[in-house]
């Protein structure tokens, strides 16, 4: 059996477009709706959620596309995996648990699902935290000369259809424990059983997760840019955690935060990419002190 997040229950949730997610849920409270990153699932918020759940629901669902949750095909247009539908998700599932407004943390790809969440449905998103990721129209202009090749990923899966899957497939874990690996700075932050879960899950999902990449770079971009261009910003409390990214690729990263919300904190922090699991604490201290914030 894989690892679960012990006292969760788990289910299968309807979703938008016919798409169910497998969420775990656990707790008593104000929500709080948990959006993991890649190549994880819902399972890198183990620790963090087990803590919230002392005083909030927490809503730990897979993304359309990552776990076992439900995997549709991409289509042409790219709306199978725009953050806008995967954020329809998140609203979708809240509602089928019984919660027309909750809190929204996001870590890497679950937190561009946040932050389109936190535009589309301010009604719905009282607070909205990100953690280690920028916006995806900012992301892709930060992203510049031979520093870049970090990323060297969304430019894989930004490509049409075929080829990106053809190479990640023919070696999955080799591909996705190189990002276990590099961005983990405490190797003992994800044991093996978890880390066996995460390739597991990534293993049967390349077309899909390929897809969610794809989107951001024709979609995604294309929505970004519209509510850029009409002023729109988040209207909730905002909280952001991240390394120091801009001191190797040269951004500023809180004022690029900045210019999508009025009230933000950014927070840097001392750990890898992986911090809900190297920084527990931490995250969760910031989680806490974002839901005591007043909404303007």
């Amino acid at each position: 059996m894989p690892p679960v997040i012990p006292g969760f229950d788990y289910r299968t949730v309807p979703a938008a477009d016919d798409v169910a997610l497998n969420v775990a849920v656990g707790g008593s409270g104000t929500p709080v709706v948990l959006l993991h990153g890649f190549p994880q699932t819902h399972l890198m918020w183990r620790h963090v959620a087990v803590d919230l759940a002392a005083d909030h629901t927490v809503i730990c669902p897979d993304l359309r596309g990552y776990g076992a949750s439900g995997k549709p095909a991409e289509n042409a247009a790219g709306t199978a995996y725009s953050k806008r539908t995967m954020a329809a998700d998140v609203v979708a599932v809240a509602r089928a648990l019984g919660h027309e407004r909750f809190a929204l943390a996001g870590h890497d790809r679950g937190a561009l699902v946040a932050f389109r969440a936190g535009l589309d449905h301010p009604e719905a998103v009282t607070h909205l935290a990100s953690l280690d990721v920028l916006p995806t129209l900012d992301m892709w202009d930060v992203m510049r000369g031979t520093s870049a090749a970090v990323g060297f990923h969304l430019y894989l899966m930004a490509q049409p259809p075929g080829l990106p899957e053809q190479m990640i497939g023919a070696a999955p874990d080799a591909f996705f424990g190189h990002f276990l690996d590099l961005w983990a700075r405490d190797p003992h932050a994800i044991p093996e059983d978890v880390r066996a879960a995460y390739l597991t899950a990534s293993r049967t999902a390349v077309p899909s997760i390929v897809a969610d990449y794809r989107a951001s770079a024709g979609i995604d971009v294309a929505h970004d840019r519209a509510d850029r261009e009409a002023g729109r910003r988040l209207e909730m409390p905002v909280t952001v955690l991240q390394q120091d990214w801009g001191a190797v690729l040269g951004f500023d990263a809180a004022a690029l935060w900045g210019a999508w919300a009025a009230d933000l904190r950014h927070l840097a922090v001392d750990c890898g990419h992986f911090m809900a699991e190297e920084a527990p604490g931490e995250v969760v201290k910031a989680l806490r002190e974002l839901l005591a914030r007043d909404r303007a």
